[in-house]
């Protein structure tokens, strides 16, 4: 089977986010240290695309996980794990003669020359997917459909199955693509393609930092030119924060990769002049505005950087599918991203919906003195709202 028929694909009102992808389990080191030195090792759970499934669960969306693990304990880990947390795992498949990928990690941070990763994914279950084998009609299922680039380097297979997913038809799900550019996996690779599934998506989650070692492409402004079929891109800034580029007032319907499928279409206003975060309206080729909205980071204090940018992507599908404006979808990812980055693993409790609400309309000059460490989620109006570095 070559993929779905144009126009199969429907929306099911009782899923919102299908995430598709590989999960593994995790090996997180009891203390800091080399890989050879740590005596021991908890088990977690860790995969892009499940975690976006997991974090959007925990904050009361209907999410489901599509995915292929094997017929051994730690595939029943995942799949119970990830159920817990409130995530559809029925279309998830078993694959009796391959295993489930599992990694060991070392406590530092990705960006720091002392971190350490050994992955067992080799020849894993997942990396088995492709368009023959996986479940369409539970893929198709939502009104979001969330992917990622590490999938597309997984195998050939792989990459032939999110080109069958990003390809444009009627019917199609809003496609949301985070790049998840890891370069140990496109070791002999060209990771250009990404670039390519990237331009067929609706909504794009891409960091300065990948796109400049991916694709040689440097800044925002750049990386929108690259990508202007998405209507949405999300262009991460490490410490600077994140800008997004999405469509203003157009003078008619506008065209979409996904057939004509849109979500709560993003909205903003200039009242009262331009702030820090407000957008600033710009003429797009082809005609209409675009607003371009720069939204500053927060200060974190990190226990671990593994996963932020998962959560962020969750917090930033949370608030678009409540149909909030664009600065407020950017302010909701960086407090589920702050939620990540103040546990150990890749996973936490995200913040209570009307607490982050609250911290959401704060005024700039506020959300700038805000200071979230360890422990934050779990106040009902946490000192961090007046707390400042």
């Amino acid at each position: 089977m070559s993929g779905p028929a144009a126009g199969t694909a429907s929306a099911d009102a009782t899923t919102e986010v299908v995430c598709l992808g590989e999960s593994m389990v995790t090996f997180l080191p009891s203390q800091p240290g080399r890989l050879a030195d740590v005596p021991s090792f908890g088990r977690g759970i860790g995969g892009a695309e499940s975690n976006v499934a997991c974090a959007l669960a925990a904050a009361g969306h209907r999410a489901a996980w599509v995915g292929r693990v094997g017929a051994d304990g730690f595939g029943d880990h995942l799949v119970e794990t990830i159920g817990g947390y409130g995530v559809d795992t029925s279309a998830v498949r078993r694959d009796p003669d391959r295993p489930t990928g599992i990694y060991f990690r070392t406590a530092t941070d990705r960006g720091e020359g002392a971190h350490e990763v050994a992955y067992y994914r080799a020849g894993s279950a997942a990396s088995a997917m492709s368009p023959a084998n996986v479940p369409y009609g539970e893929v198709f299922a939502g009104r979001v459909l969330h992917l990622s680039g590490i999938t597309a380097a997984l195998s050939a297979d792989c990459l032939e199955l999110l080109r069958e997913l990003t390809a444009p038809r009627p019917g199609r799900p809003l496609v949301s693509f985070d790049v998840n550019h890891r370069p140990h996996l496109w070791r002999g690779g060209d990771p250009s393609v990404l670039l390519e599934l990237a331009r067929r998506a609706d909504l794009v989650f891409v960091g300065e930092d990948e796109a400049e070692e991916a694709w040689g492409i440097v800044g925002a402004e750049a990386i929108r030119a690259a990508l202007p079929e998405p209507s949405v891109v999300v262009v991460k800034r490490g410490s600077a924060g994140a800008t997004v580029f999405a469509p203003g007032l157009r003078p008619g319907p506008r065209s979409s990769n996904a057939g004509g499928a849109e979500i709560a279409p993003a909205s903003c206003s200039t009242e009262g002049g331009r702030a820090e975060g407000a957008p600033d309206p710009r003429s797009r080729e082809g005609g209409g505005a675009e607003m371009v909205t720069p939204v500053p980071a927060l200060h974190v204090d990190v226990v671990a950087a593994v996963g932020a940018g998962d959560a962020f992507a969750a917090g930033f599908l949370s608030a678009t599918l409540r149909g909030l404006p664009v600065r407020d979808r950017v302010r909701h990812g960086h407090l589920m991203a702050a939620a990540v980055l103040t546990v150990p693993g890749d996973l936490t409790e995200p913040p209570a919906r009307d607490h982050a609400d609250r911290l959401v309309a704060l005024d700039d000059e506020a959300w700038g003195r805000l200071r979230l460490g360890p422990g934050w989620t779990a106040a009902d109006r946490a000192p961090e709202e007046v707390r400042t570095p």
